[in-house]
């Protein structure tokens, strides 16, 4: 039974455990890194269950914000609820290449969510200039820089950033990337001739490897830089290639037309320009339908242009027609800002939500295993009180046949003519407990029922096992008037307990067998006798029936 019972509770102790928390911290912590360039869903996944006001340690926190903040900028999602990739940031600067470059990488593009944007590109720009960083760590970092930079329509300082990029880039469309930026950044400081020069190898390259979307793309930017190094007729005649090749209506149509009508503005002939940009306005209309804001921050430019050269003033329709469509591209840049943040507050939200719920669930456990422990200490107590008392009865049950047996032994010699007034008090006594007569009845073997049948006599006792007023005279008897004695110099100090077992003590009987008359228990048997010392003021390794003799000759 307590086998089971410790094993119930080590069940629980494993269920508690395993269910409040399966994993320490810093284990799915580490976990988490190890996915996070694998299945980086998975690791965020991860780290959502985890409530960082529970990380205590700062080498802990440090890394929970360092892989969240680097998993958000893997996935380009929302950072505005990472502002604390700066402690990360900050806690490993000089202590550990790898994830201090990644963090003050998340560090960086954080600055950029919240809208400081030449914060984040001066920290990007410290970052790629580290010395000794392996290319394969800085890659990621400098490809966030170029494409920011781009975005900025950045140049000169540009260029080499985007030159280094495409140097250590290993993936081929990386690669194409990287080149498309570095022919934007030499647009923006009009190095025509190196961006046109880069378009022809790129197009090439789609060409020899089929790439027919690309190829289109490249023939379209080629176009365009033509026309900005004032080669117009050389542009038609690039779009009229491209149109020949896919057809008159593909996807881009509206932005073909779009730069034949530039060209031909910076041609002069404005009504040429003037019917391209019809034909690239009703492929817009028919192509972009109510998502043509980009389109149109170009074409209604061009439409002022052309209205000036025709007419010499400029139409108030067409100034806030640009306008309008440069606010609404504004509020929609607030839009989606405000979209970001309200994603991360619902993550910020969920992650409460798992972290009641967690705790719920805790709690739950908690009251479980609290009533299964009371069960088990319950189960427990019971047992031991149980086996307690068999102790106490396998003592008294002992210490009767050891009664039984010194009776048999003392009938014996009386029998040879002896005469022993000890035994003429045992006798007595066993005579009074009933004991001679059961034994003579109930096989040895039985002797365990000794203490139940005792308990239910019922005779000249009156209802106690033991008529005290005849052993009293009895020991008087034996005793030269030892109880009266007893009774009249300590009768006001000692109780009608304390008085039999001294009694009994003085007739010679052991601990056990005046547990067995008095049916005490050994263990009380033994405080009482701790009480009759001090209330006698009995010496401490003096036998108290030795002193009392002494005091009461």
């Amino acid at each position: 039974m307590r086998n089971l019972i410790f094993i119930l509770l080590a069940a629980v102790s494993v269920g508690i455990v395993s269910c409040s928390r399966s994993r320490s911290h810093d284990e799915v912590l580490t976990i988490a890194e190890g996915l996070l360039h694998t299945d980086t869903d998975s690791a965020l996944s991860m780290l959502d269950r985890i409530d960082p006001y529970d990380l205590k340690n700062d080498s802990l926190k440090a890394k929970y914000h360092y892989l969240k903040g680097w998993g958000h900028l893997r996935q380009n999602r929302s950072m505005i609820g990472d502002s604390l990739i700066s402690f990360a940031y900050k806690y490993y600067r000089s202590k550990d290449m790898v994830r201090d470059v990644r963090s003050s990488t998340a560090s960086a593009w954080y600055k950029f969510w919240v809208g400081d944007t030449p914060g984040a590109i001066s920290m990007f720009d410290s970052i790629v200039a580290l010395k000794g960083v392996a290319d394969s760590l800085l890659v990621q970092t400098l490809r966030i820089r170029v494409l920011l930079g781009a975005a900025e329509y950045q140049g000169r300082e540009l260029i080499p950033l985007a030159k280094r990029l495409v140097e250590i880039e290993t993936d081929s469309m990386r690669k194409i990337e990287a080149t498309c930026m570095l022919v934007s950044a030499y647009e923006n400081v009009y190095l025509p001739d190196s961006a046109l020069m880069l378009t022809d190898g790129l197009i090439d390259y789609a060409r020899a490897n089929r790439w027919g979307d690309k190829q289109f793309l490249f023939e379209f930017q080629r176009a365009q830089i033509l026309a900005e190094m004032g080669r117009n007729i050389e542009s038609n005649e690039a779009v009229a290639e491209i149109f020949r090749k896919s057809s008159p209506d593909n996807g881009a149509a509206d932005y073909l037309h779009l730069q034949r009508a530039m060209n031909f503005l910076n041609l002069g002939d404005r009504q040429q320009a003037s019917r391209e940009l019809a034909l690239a306005d009703s492929f817009a209309s028919r192509l972009r339908s109510d998502d043509d804001t980009y389109y149109r921050s170009y074409s209604n430019l061009l439409h002022v242009m052309i209205d000036f050269k025709e007419t010499g003033r400029m139409k108030l329709e067409h100034v806030n027609s640009l306008n309008n469509r440069q606010r609404e591209r504004f509020n929609r840049m607030k839009a989606s800002q405000w979209e970001s943040e309200r994603g991360a507050l619902q993550q910020q939200s969920r992650a409460l939500a798992l972290k009641a719920e967690n705790e719920h669930k805790t709690v739950v456990i908690l009251v479980v295993a609290f009533v299964t422990f009371l069960i088990a200490v319950g189960a427990m107590w019971v047992i031991r009180m149980r086996r307690h008392r068999e102790r106490e009865n396998e003592e008294r049950i002992e210490a009767l046949q050891k009664m039984v047996d010194e009776f048999n032994a003392d009938s014996a010699s009386r029998a040879a003519g002896a005469v022993d007034h000890l035994a003429s008090l045992r006798r007595a006594m066993l005579q009074q407990l009933g004991v001679i007569k059961m034994v003579a009845e109930t096989p040895t073997e039985q002797n365990r029922e000794m203490l139940r049948r005792i308990s239910s006599i019922d005779g000249e006792t009156d209802g106690g096992l033991v008529d005290w007023e005849n052993i009293f005279e009895i020991i008087n008897n034996l005793y030269s008037g030892f109880y009266d004695k007893l009774h009249s110099q300590y009768g006001a100090v000692l109780n009608n307990k304390e008085e039999q077992i001294i009694v009994l003590m003085m007739a010679g009987f052991s601990t056990k067998e005046i547990s067995v008359i008095t049916g005490q228990t050994t263990s009380t048997i033994y405080v009482r006798k701790s009480s009759i010392r001090k209330k006698l003021s009995t010496p401490e390794k003096e036998d108290i029936v030795a002193f009392l003799r002494k005091e009461l000759s």
